[in-house]
């Protein structure tokens, strides 16, 4: 009798954590970061701290949930998180640079658009070996954690953009809680006087009204172009083109706009490949205007009048 109600517990026990288990609300995490963290440069120091480095950013960022969504695991954002360490400081102290690149699929097809690629050249943080990194938006200590917060929210930023107009707003206006709580870190690239291209700036464009024109032209660049030219390519790279013309609206009034730059950072190539495949009129108006809008990249959009692209 006694191993009978044993066996019978046993069972409803097993059944009650199925139960919790199947009604407990599971997610996937958003993003599918890589990290790399090299240090050419540095001598005489232990390699092994930037090996524990690495697998605590990987952790962190991949481990973490930001946003109240689910995610499915192949929905998950691709990105690469590059770390050279220029400088060590002390035992636990490192200067660097940091490299953001983030990317999604277009529809229908094998091709992975570009969403950023950034060098934040104002990498400064300590480190403990084995140190496991804490991300708690109400009290953020360490400069590592706010950098790599607020980057994440970015890369999310910029994702949403791509699928609804303004969608990553939530995720810009949790990047600016991080720049605002950031204000008197010791550490430099959070403050408006420091540099115009700093973290502060970027996400001080992205939320200004000024540049409402250019987050609508990543929604249409993405969701009303690049996914559309698997069917229907003319009307696609069409609408990318009529993206550009609201860029060129912010250039005009802002010419020196650092997110207008962010933007011809990940995408100066991939324009290239688009449309050298156009029409002749189609080429030569987005030449001029790409020349216009990006002068840095001017020589590089004259190939489109002569090469054949590759998408």
């Amino acid at each position: 009798m006694v191993k009978h109600n044993f066996k019978y517990l046993f069972r409803a026990t097993l059944m009650v954590t199925l139960m919790l288990i199947i009604s407990y609300p599971l997610s996937a995490q958003e993003l599918r970061a890589r990290v790399q963290v090299v240090a050419p440069g540095v001598q005489g120091t232990n390699r092994a701290v930037f090996e524990t480095l690495q697998t605590s950013i990987m952790e962190f960022l991949n481990g973490q949930q930001w946003t109240e969504h689910k995610f499915n695991p192949e929905e998950r954002i691709d990105c690469t998180i590059l770390i050279n360490i220029r400088e060590v400081i002390g035992s636990d102290e490192f200067r660097g640079t940091i490299q953001i690149q983030a990317r999604r699929p277009v529809y229908n097809s094998s091709y992975n658009t570009p969403l950023l690629n950034y060098l934040d050249q104002n990498l400064h943080f300590r480190y403990i070996e084995y140190e496991t990194l804490v991300y708690n938006p109400s009290n953020i200590e360490s400069n590592l954690v706010a950098i790599l917060a607020y980057y994440a929210y970015i890369v999310l930023g910029f994702d949403y953009d791509s699928f609804s107009p303004r969608g990553g707003t939530p995720y810009f206006q949790r990047a600016e809680q991080i720049v605002n709580m950031m204000q008197n870190a010791r550490e430099s690239g959070w403050r408006s006087f420091e540099s115009q291209r700093n973290r502060y700036w970027l996400v001080e464009n992205l939320l200004n009204e000024h540049h409402a024109p250019l987050r609508n032209a990543f929604y249409q660049y993405h969701r009303r172009g690049l996914d559309m030219m698997a069917d229907r390519v003319d009307e696609g790279r069409s609408n990318i083109a009529s993206s550009l013309e609201l860029l060129q609206r912010v250039h005009r009034q802002r010419p020196n706009s650092f997110a207008l730059g962010f933007f011809f950072d990940a995408k100066s190539e991939e324009l290239v490949n688009i449309f050298s495949n156009s029409p002749s009129m189609e080429r030569g108006r987005v030449v001029n205007l790409l020349s216009e809008v990006d002068p840095t990249n001017s020589d590089k959009y004259q190939q489109i009048l002569s090469e054949r692209g590759r998408m």
